[in-house]
């Protein structure tokens, strides 16, 4: 009655870890480099490189133990934000203007606090 649990093996991270951030600071460099106006590349260009520099680097990073455990929380995040019940619009509408009608009020009693409390300190001080 053993069975075996598939454990996935997760090889090499620090290596991994190391070429995402070289391809990111080669991105960086490479931005700023042919940005300068003698060697200039067209910016379409330059945006293109950067997309597939850091698809590169995201699907590297993906395949490291931390970028698996993420990968599985974005998974369960998704999975329970389609479990909420989210409200109607009248519902929406009836918080929106209860909420406003609490600002208003408590707004005139911190207004009418501070007159009273400003009338009595102008009353000591003379």
């Amino acid at each position: 009655m053993t069975s075996k649990a598939e454990v996935e093996e997760f090889r090499f991270d620090s290596l991994k870890w190391t070429f995402v951030v070289a391809v990111i600071a080669l991105g960086v460099f490479a931005n700023s480099y042919y940005s300068d106006p003698q060697r200039d590349i067209a910016l379409l260009y330059r945006v293109i490189a950067l997309l597939l520099g850091g698809a590169l680097a995201f699907f590297v990073a993906a395949k490291t133990a931390k970028g698996s455990a993420f990968s599985a929380l974005v998974r369960e995040a998704t999975v329970e934000v389609r479990k909420v019940v989210w409200p109607s619009r009248q519902e929406t509408n009836q918080t929106t203007l209860i909420i406003l009608a609490v600002v208003l009020f408590m707004a005139i009693v911190l207004w009418a606090l501070d007159t009273f409390l400003g009338w009595i300190a102008s009353l000591i001080l003379g």
